[in-house]
């Protein structure tokens, strides 16, 4: 191509590129992120026009003190209508627990003694509602994840399920389920009973191969040291005569007889206790 035919072609595109420069100046087309928000300015605008300066003129900050302005010259009357509308409606919110049967009432209640779980517990198995409890609580779970107790009961209520059936693929679910559940308490509540207690339980009857000794021993000894700065309460028994169990199992016998004896005294009555102290004499 000869030299001039170069000329005349650069020419060509210097004119093209000129024109279309033109129309982007005359109509420039929007930037689709100042078309948003200029489209989300304007109901508010004409809701509350500003009275200082045109709305071209104004900063972000000035629209907003602006707006703000105008919303504090509203008349007495129409804030009190504001102000008295919504707490009705927040009042009058149910809380997730009291759609629960009364037995998960009882369960996920914190005035709710052992015993008084243990009967709801007995009471969901032989009415056979083992399934509706378990739907009620993933359900409450999922409205409220804040709240560690339900997690608690949930994983409880994996492990109640586990014990109803034969199947061991299914038995392996819902120890893994009663798991992960009981960490989601503790991750909201490292301070939870029955999700430490629980979770050190169901993980004591793993298989060895898994190598959950350690990790039992770790949350009951965490859980003693827990329940031994509150006031005591029966079921906290519970927790010595398992760490013996695991430390005897371990190959501890001395620890193991030792945490039997550190029971005791806090749990003179309890008789699984003495009769562990008894064998270990």
């Amino acid at each position: 191509m000869s030299k001039l035919t170069w000329i005349l072609v650069g020419i060509g595109l210097v004119a093209i590129a000129a024109i279309v420069m033109v129309k982007r100046h005359t109509n420039p087309p929007p930037f689709p992120a100042e078309a948003t928000v200029q489209s989300a300015e304007i109901p508010a605008r004409s809701a509350n026009p500003p009275r200082r300066a045109s709305s071209a003129s104004v900063s972000a900050p000035a629209a907003a003190e602006a707006d703000v302005s105008a919303t504090e010259q509203a008349s007495e009357p129409a804030t009190a209508s504001l102000h008295t509308v919504a707490p009705p409606i927040l009042a009058d919110k149910p809380s997730v627990a009291s759609t629960f049967s009364q037995p998960l009432q009882t369960l996920v209640s914190p005035q709710s003694s052992f015993a008084q779980k243990q009967a709801a517990w007995k009471q969901l198995r032989d009415s056979g509602q083992l399934d509706q409890a378990i739907a009620q609580l993933q359900q409450a779970v999922k409205d409220d994840p804040s709240v560690a107790q339900y997690s608690a009961v949930l994983g409880q209520a994996y492990l109640q399920k586990l014990g109803t059936t034969q199947d061991i693929r299914q038995q392996a679910i819902l120890a893994m389920q009663a798991d992960q559940t009981f960490d989601q308490a503790l991750t909201l509540d490292p301070n939870n009973w029955d999700a430490r207690f629980y979770k050190a339980a169901a993980l004591s009857h793993w298989p060895a191969d898994l190598n959950k000794s350690q990790e039992v021993m770790q949350n009951l000894s965490t859980l003693i040291d827990q329940q031994e700065t509150r006031t005591p309460q029966p079921e906290y028994a519970q927790s010595y005569v398992l760490l013996g169990d695991q430390y005897l199992k371990a190959g501890y016998p001395d620890d193991a007889r030792q945490m039997w004896q550190r029971g005791a005294a806090l749990f003179p009555q309890n008789e699984v206790l003495q009769n562990k102290l008894a064998s270990a004499q």
